[in-house]
This record gives C-alpha cells, structure tokens and sequence, in this order.
C-alpha cells in the first residue's frame, strides 16, 4: 500500500512539473493585444521571459496621449495562468496595474486592474516571426521606447 502511495504521489509531482514547464514555454516570447479604456484605445505589446515559475519582461504601451516601457514585476507562471504587476507612473502619480490571465494556445485571456479605479478584460495573441514589427521605425502600431 506504501508502494503505491509514493508512486501516485511521484505521478503527481511529475505531471505538475510538466503543466509548469508546458506553461513557461507557451508564455515566454512577444504578445499583443488592445483594449478600450477609460483614457481611451490602448495598445499593448509584451515581451515575457519565463525562468522557472518566474515571469519577467516589459510591457510596451501606447495611447493617444503616451507611451510607457515598464519592467514587469511579481510576476508567476503555473498551470492555471500568468499573473504580473505593471508598475506604471501616470501624471506623476505611481500606479499599480495587476493582470491575471489564462493561456490558451496562441491566446491569452486577461483581466487588467488598474488601482481601484478601472477593469478591462482583453485577449493578447502570441506575435510570430512574420508578425513582428519592422526595424525600418515605419511601423505606426510598434511602442515607442520613451518611458
């Protein structure tokens, strides 16, 4: 009965492994996505590095009256999804953006917390290579890369 106990609980220990390292690799790389907003149309591109269950990387955004080009921070990967922090300063004032989101191949489905004034739920679409912005600076959609 002890044989059995310490095999389930190697299966289980494996499989959750696995789901861990089937996550980082879905998550790392560029996404992009866009959403209405209280401020307006913005549009988003991140670029997620994953180590372990650990999730960096910058967020690029863009809007009719800026750009910012954060460093993601708490970042996670799991097998339920990704959650990070975009510590952004607007109108000289610092504010905490937490997304939370659930991947589903070339998708993932977010949900943005801006403080405790404003929600937006959006889905970002892994970029490939032909879908990468050029290095020619001709691509209107690209962030810019001023703070």
């Amino acid at each position: 009965m002890k044989n059995i106990a310490k095999t389930l609980a190697l299966a289980a220990c494996a499989l959750a492994v696995v789901g861990v390292a089937r996550a980082q690799d879905t998550v790392a790389g560029k996404w992009k996505g866009e959403f209405d907003s209280q401020i307006g149309l913005q549009k988003y591109t991140f670029d997620f590095k994953v180590q372990g269950t650990n999730l960096t990387g910058r967020a690029f955004g863009v809007r009719e009256n800026g750009t910012n080009d954060v460093a993601i921070t708490e970042g996670s990967v799991s097998t339920n999804g990704v959650y990070f922090v975009e510590p952004l300063k607007f109108d000289d004032n610092d504010v905490r953006i937490e997304y939370t989101g659930k991947i589903s191949g070339d998708e993932i489905k977010f949900h943005r917390k801006v403080g405790d004034f404003a929600e937006e739920d959006f889905v970002a679409k892994r970029l490939k290579a032909g879908d990468m912005p050029s290095q020619s600076g001709t691509d209107t959609n690209a962030p810019s890369a001023k703070p």
